[in-house]
């Protein structure tokens, strides 16, 4: 079996990432929380999934709906930053997409949890696919070349 030449340039990115997504996590309950207590708020579990939230200020749900989207669309950069360093990929223009995705996933957050302006927010969001379609490029690219290696 061929070893794979492994490259850590990937892992910052995602570990930022994940960083990021946890001050997000902690930003999500330290007002959710304060916001429950004020509205004397009893967690129903009876209740139908997010009834008792949409309850909530509008302030204090952006940071959770932005912590759900943290959950959803990263998953693709995370698996396309350890197929990098698996990969060994030390690309520097592939580099730079992947601090810029997680650049530009930290300015959705703050555009959606301190104002949630929906035309910037979705600017923002549609700016950070430009990333991901680059990684997977240089992905793809690395892998067919190394499949190609292999099987000379």
């Amino acid at each position: 079996m061929h070893q794979l030449p492994l490259s850590i340039e990937f892992v910052g990115p995602a570990v930022a990432l994940v960083a990021w997504s946890l001050v997000m996590w902690l930003w999500m309950y330290a007002t959710r929380i304060p916001a429950m207590l004020a509205m004397q708020m009893k967690p129903d579990s009876n209740a139908p999934s997010g009834v008792q939230m949409a309850m909530l200020p509008p302030k204090v749900r952006w940071k959770a709906d932005n912590y759900n989207h943290l959950m959803e669309q990263p998953t693709i950069f995370y698996c396309l930053a350890l197929s990098l360093a698996l990969l060994g990929c030390t690309n520097s223009m592939a580099i730079t997409l992947a601090w810029v995705y997680v650049g530009l996933r930290v300015i959705h957050s703050l555009v959606q949890a301190l104002t949630n302006k929906i035309e910037v927010r979705f600017l923002v969001f549609v700016l950070s696919n430009g990333p991901l379609f680059g990684l997977t490029y240089y992905a793809a690219k690395q892998f067919l070349q190394m499949s190609s290696a292999i099987a000379d």
